[in-house]
């Protein structure tokens, strides 16, 4: 049995795949994922979204294999 991790995705992405990576983890659609991110940063400021979005880019792996 295969172990579900969270990677960033190499086919659903926009920027660095962060946002269909989550979607991909929790089978659910990216886009979903990205609206649900730009309203958190939209609704607590921009600087902590966006910071956490640059660690995420350096703490989730790539996907090697698809």
């Amino acid at each position: 049995m295969e172990q579900k991790r969270l990677y960033r995705s190499s086919k659903n992405k926009v920027f660095a795949g962060i946002c269909g990576g989550v979607g991909e983890y929790f089978d659910i659609d990216p886009s979903l994922v990205r609206l649900i991110w730009l309203l958190v940063v939209v609704f607590t400021g921009f600087a902590p979204g966006f910071l956490a979005y640059i660690i995420a880019m350096f703490v989730i792996p790539k996907r090697l294999i698809q």
